[in-house]
């Protein structure tokens, strides 16, 4: 007997072959047409790729099947129309105005027990067509565009049609407009907006009066002749509105943020983009900005998905904030990354000097290591030493190679940024500004290198020649060059210990400078009432200059200079295997090593591989460093990477035709 293998059958002719007639009245029918609608969109499970496919095939239904898309914008209507659309329209997608405390407790909450939801709630539809918890991501791969698509080929028009929906909207519009006066007139805005005179300036007060004037003309049946230049004039005060907010945010630089600032700009800028596509719905013409509309339906349903997500809190909270710090970053960033043959090579002169100060830092360290003291105090006295160094490097503007990673990464980030303007990047400077980087990087590791490695030998050298006895010899001579050797230790997975710790002084360093900068610390400190009793005026303005333009700097050296110096003595402490390996100690280390062992009594090949992995120890430092503060500046901004695939093409395209641009700066050719 044979047994007869059942014909697959295509989804999309079977959804045809059924013929669904929806009635506007009937909203549970129309959410069953849409939830097998959209059936046919989502993609089978561990195959994400599929959504588009299948995207494609729907929007073709879509153009060839006109009972299909009538189906669908019925469908849809009905929702509209018997649903309570004010929380979709004023809350989803907007970042919430409780505290962090209480959102996040909130979502603990509801992770064990969901709140209750409401059928006639327009986000309970949302929930009934994308029910999985990552639907979110198919969506999102199917990418704003192709929604837009959708969108148009559905062609919304509410003129006339659906009085309900523009009555809500305007309700909704009320609403918003009531939230923006709110903050408009929060201390963190008045305080740093251009107004000069806040009370008839202020466009987030003025809208509100525009907006009540627009409900009255429209719940009296005013004329199209009213109604015209009264949206065109409330359209002109919210791009204001986003000026102010522009102008705040281009201010933070020097003046720093808080991160109730920050919540409360991000707030203003959501309501008053959602503001934008309410207006489009009461304003009583055919046009609908589907565009503002894709970006709305893309964000409620990854709200929805994810609305009890503490991670996607956290993630979201806390890059506010790491947003300033990484355009703070970013502005520092701009000052190591060269241009010009003149720039290159200031670039290789500042790191010499920067190489001659580590030199002593590492003949101190090794000092350091002689005196006889408790573990704890052994850690704390190479700290001091290291901080010492890394301050005295910041105020000599010399440079230290590793220390470039962290604000270089958000200046590369910033390029990408397109808050700062609604074109897309231009990924061939991008990759320009890439090779910049990478030779700059490699002036600094040049010029750091070329003196550390002769220069700790001579001071060696000297110490022997001074005291009678060298600095280390034997055992310990041999020990420094093994430290450093990439197989015989774990100086490669050390370095890495090095890049992360690299990362997070540049984060202390944003985050203080940006602290200082905001709570206007040196206009305090020069005005406070005790200290200008025993210090000149003078002297205090020095000081507070001081720290308005070095705090930051500060404290990223110090705490630096902390994390080094301390983390063989938390290894030992807790009784782990954990150091670090920075490759200017490493590298005079190295020399100091060789010095106390002697050139007759190790190999060439030998000390060749020890300085391959000195040099695999400075990649480490700074693939580590730089990859863990561009992915900070990145997420901040939310800007996601893979919008750009064609990027690394460009690069590696860039790189083949100017690969000596990666290594060192062309000359520029005068035209005659």
């Amino acid at each position: 007997m044979m047994i007869r293998r059942k014909k697959k059958v295509d989804p999309f002719v079977q959804f045809l072959e059924q013929k669904p007639t929806v009635s506007i009245k009937d909203r549970e029918a129309g959410l069953d047409y849409l939830v097998s609608f959209m059936h046919l969109i989502r993609p089978r499970t561990g195959k994400p790729g599929e959504a588009v496919e299948n995207f494609g095939k729907a929007l073709h239904v879509l153009y060839e099947h006109p009972a299909v898309l009538n189906g669908l914008r019925v469908s849809i209507l009905a929702q509209l129309i018997n649903s309570n659309l004010l929380p979709l329209l004023t809350e989803s997608g907007i970042t919430v105005s409780r505290g962090a405390g209480r959102e996040l407790y909130a979502r603990l909450k509801h992770k064990f027990l969901p709140a209750l939801q409401d059928p006639n709630d327009f986000l309970y539809v949302l929930d009934r067509l994308f029910y999985r918890k990552d639907d979110y991501e198919w969506v999102e791969e199917i990418g704003h565009h192709r929604w837009v698509q959708f969108f148009d080929a559905i062609g919304f028009s509410f003129e006339g049609r659906a009085p309900v929906i523009t009555q809500q909207a305007l309700t909704a519009l009320q609403i918003l407009s009531a939230g923006v006066a709110q903050l408009g007139w929060e201390s963190a805005v008045v305080r740093n907006a251009p107004f000069k005179h806040p009370q008839a300036d202020n466009p987030f007060a003025e809208q509100q009066y525009l907006v009540y004037e627009l409900k009255e003309l429209l719940l009296n049946n005013g004329s199209r002749e009213k109604l015209h230049p009264l949206l065109e004039r409330i359209k002109a005060v919210f791009a204001e509105g986003m000026q102010v907010i522009q102008h705040i945010r281009d201010q933070t630089a020097e003046r720093g943020a808080s991160l109730s600032q920050t919540f409360i700009l991000f707030q203003l800028e959501q309501k008053l983009d959602r503001m934008q596509l309410v207006l489009d719905i009461v304003d009583l013409d055919e046009k609908m900005d589907t565009s503002r509309l894709a970006s709305l339906f893309i964000k409620a349903i990854r709200n929805e998905n994810r609305k009890n997500s503490l991670w996607e809190f956290l993630s979201q909270t806390t890059g506010y904030l790491a947003y300033q710090i990484a355009e703070h970053k970013g502005k520092k960033g701009n000052k190591y990354i060269t241009s010009s043959p003149l720039e290159y090579w200031q670039m290789i002169v500042s790191a010499m000097w920067g190489g001659f100060i580590v030199c002593f830092v590492a003949i101190v360290k090794i000092l350091l290591g002689k005196v006889h003291m408790a573990p704890f105090w052994h850690g704390f006295a190479y700290s001091i030493n290291y901080s010492l160094g890394f301050v005295v490097i910041e105020e000599t503007k010399s440079t230290l190679a590793t220390k470039q990673p962290a604000f270089t990464a958000s200046a590369v980030a910033s390029s990408l940024d397109t808050r700062k303007g609604d074109n897309t990047p231009n990924l061939y400077n991008l990759a320009v500004t890439v090779s910049k980087v990478s030779r700059s990087q490699i002036a600094s590791f040049v010029g750091n290198l070329i003196v550390v490695f002769p220069g700790t030998f001579l001071l060696a050298w000297l110490y022997d020649i001074c005291f009678g006895v060298p600095l280390v010899a034997g055992e310990k001579a041999v020990k420094l060059l093994e430290a450093q050797h990439p197989w015989h230790s774990f100086s490669l997975l050390y370095a890495c210990n090095t890049g992360v710790f690299l990362f997070l002084s540049g984060i202390i360093a944003g985050y203080v400078q940006n602290k200082v900068n905001y709570g206007r610390v040196g206009r305090r400190l020069a005005e406070h009432p005790f200290l200008r009793q025993y210090t000149s005026r003078k002297r205090l303005q020095r000081i507070a200059n001081y720290l308005d333009a070095h705090a930051g700097g500060l404290a990223g050296n110090i705490s630096l200079g902390f994390f080094l110096g301390f983390a063989t003595t938390a290894g030992d402490l807790f009784g782990i295997g954990f150091d670090i390996r920075h490759i200017t100690i490493a590298a005079a280390n190295t020399s100091i090593g060789l010095y106390g062992v002697g050139w007759n009594n190790v190999s060439f090949s030998y000390m060749a591989v020890v300085v391959s992995g000195v040099l695999g120890i400075g990649f480490l430092n700074f693939l580590v460093s730089f990859s863990l503060a561009f992915i900070v500046a990145v997420r901040s901004r939310g800007i996601k990477l893979r919008d750009y695939p064609e990027f690394l093409g460009i690069l590696w395209k860039y790189f083949r035709s100017r690969p000596l641009d990666f290594f060192r700066p062309r000359r520029r050719l005068d035209i005659q």
